[in-house]
């Protein structure tokens, strides 16, 4: 029973960074009908930037505030200087500009900072708390569950309670009628590039410390199973992203204590091959997904 409660609570612990970071892609498929393969490329830049803050002013704090401003800028620059000019009417032109943009990042912060693994400091201990016998959560376990559920009670406020919020929801699903009802769609895509972003600097910001390390392909793993859990909730269901994000967790957990770690790859992609076969839109999809 011991066993099985650490494997839940890390499960928990895991699964709330990669439904994070499954938000973040379900953000810009919302928007623009693209799975930008290049997000998990762009938090690890972030995470250079905090990575770079924090060692010159040794405060994890102002890091960890860099990396969110630098995703908003670097999710901005994305859409308005590369993806813009992407032409949608075939979706594989997308996928083939955000694996080059993988290419591009990846050897930019390899020729920056290097190849190894650079150790990343955490905010609070990752010394789990003991009732009796019994490890339960750490602090830092605390501060990821803090932390990610902010970032979404923040969004669905933004989306379900404020002008701009709506602005966008309205430009994703009816952009045309948008545009003459006088909303600026362009302006309203490239900040949802932007916040999607945001959310994958965080998602990263949360999960370096629990990994060997900052490093240029540290989200490599990280994005194929929060694209996995995308998937599994469907992409056009942000609850479904939360949801899908905590079941990919607890499920690699499972897998990983009671199977073994070198299985856990295997399982993402058998979960996926799964959901692709079985429901194609996601768990959470409910009727058609709208078109653009």
């Amino acid at each position: 029973m011991e066993r099985f409660l650490f494997l839940t609570v890390d499960g928990l612990s895991r699964g709330a960074v990669y439904a994070a970071f499954a938000l973040a892609l379900v953000l810009i498929w919302r928007a623009a009908r693209v799975v930008n393969f290049a997000q998990g490329a762009m938090a690890v830049a972030t995470g250079y930037v905090a990575y770079s803050v924090t060692a010159a002013t040794g405060s994890y704090w102002l890091g960890f505030l860099a990396a969110l401003g630098g995703g908003l800028l670097l999710g901005a620059i994305v859409e308005r200087g590369v993806m813009r000019f992407v032409d949608h009417r075939a979706p594989l032109n997308a996928v083939i500009v955000a694996l080059g943009l993988i290419l591009l990042i990846q050897a930019v912060l390899g020729m920056l900072y290097g190849n190894e693994f650079r150790p990343v400091a955490t905010p609070f201990s990752r010394d789990p708390l003991t009732l009796g016998d019994l490890a339960l959560l750490s602090r830092y376990d605390l501060f990821v569950f803090g932390a990610v559920g902010v970032m979404v009670l923040g969004l669905a406020l933004l989306f379900t309670h404020t002008p701009v919020g709506l602005r966008m929801r309205a430009s994703a699903f009816a952009p045309e009628v948008s545009r003459l009802l006088g909303v600026n769609v362009a302006g309203m895509l490239t900040l949802g590039w932007a916040l999607a972003a945001a959310v994958g600097a965080l998602a990263g910001l949360l999960v370096f410390p629990t990994e060997l390390g900052l490093h240029p392909h540290a989200m490599d793993l990280v994005f194929v199973s929060a694209f996995t859990a995308a998937v599994v909730g469907g992409l056009d269901s942000p609850p479904g992203a939360v949801v899908g994000g905590l079941a990919v967790g607890l499920i690699l957990s499972y897998v990983s204590g009671y199977v073994g770690s070198d299985i856990t790859p295997l399982a993402v992609l058998v979960l996926l091959l799964a959901v692709l076969l079985l429901r194609p839109a996601g768990l959470f999809t409910i009727g058609k997904a709208r078109q653009v």
